[in-house]
């Protein structure tokens, strides 16, 4: 690639980022002003990630535009720890999400989940109390569960409706409890439920109680959570390959750079 392709390249992919990393840090200001304590713990982690990307755009940027081989040098050993970074934890992502799926329950349009059949990694983070504390807190914060008594107000719609995993999970006991529905957000729960799983005992109708203690609640987080893991890895694939080029043009534009400078000498 001839040196003027490739430092003009490299010139404006940084500068978009810049632009990039500037949006991303109003994002994460906005986040701590405008949501709850759940989502405001993912401010920090924002503003870094911006700051970070801004750092090495600005680098780059510089580097490329006074045709700097150093700054280029310092461009491409950032970038390649970036790429580095995001192939690890795409690998992790896969092999984390690979186990645990759901389970198909006669009369039900939605599948119910059991936290056995999942990662020891999900088992672990889900099973630690003060992890789970943070999470039952921002679940019944949410009114999932409240909106499904809104949105499915007879039982006929209820037993037809299509739930998610979490709502599948925290808002009901799991149907091998056998407990009579009344309606979307009530249990009969006189009735001695038929299962010995724990899950039963731990239902109470409660808004604020409901199933967010049980394991199936937790396999219901855990099944949204790889869900998501899914597509965030899918999309650092797309990532990688993207980054993977301007690595290339890059390192095009270093080596230019230090012929540049050699023949100054």
């Amino acid at each position: 690639m001839g040196m003027g392709t490739s430092n003009f390249v490299i010139r404006w992919i940084n500068f978009l980022t810049m632009l990039l990393a500037i949006a991303v840090a109003i994002f994460g200001v906005w986040m701590s002003t405008h949501h709850d304590g759940c989502r405001k713990s993912l401010t920090l982690p924002v503003l870094g990630l911006g700051g970070f990307i801004f750092l090495v755009s600005m680098i780059g940027f510089l580097g490329a535009l006074k045709k700097n081989a150093i700054l280029l040098w310092i461009y491409l050993i950032l970038l390649c720890m970036i790429l580095v970074a995001i192939l690890v934890f795409t690998v992790l992502a896969f092999i984390i999400t690979n186990n645990g799926s759901g389970h198909n329950v006669s009369g039900l349009r939605y599948k119910e989940y059991q936290l056995k059949d999942y990662s020891s990694w999900f088992l672990k983070q889900l099973n630690n109390t003060d992890n789970w504390k943070r999470l039952k807190s921002c679940l019944v914060k949410s009114e999932d569960c409240n909106n499904i008594a809104k949105q499915y107000k007879t039982l006929k719609q209820y037993k037809m409706a299509k739930l998610t995993p979490i709502e599948a999970g925290c808002c009901r006991p799991p149907s091998e409890c056998g407990y009579p529905v009344v309606n979307a957000s009530y249990y009969d729960l006189s009735f001695h439920p038929v299962s010995s799983n724990e899950d039963c005992k731990l239902y109470k109708n409660s808004r604020v109680v409901k199933c967010y203690n049980c394991d199936s609640c937790k396999a219901g987080v855990a099944q949204y959570m790889k869900t998501e893991w899914r597509v965030v890895a899918i999309f650092n694939l797309a990532l990688f390959v993207v980054l993977s080029i301007i690595y290339f043009v890059g390192c095009c534009a270093r080596r230019n750079a230090g012929r540049t400078r050699q023949s100054k000498v």
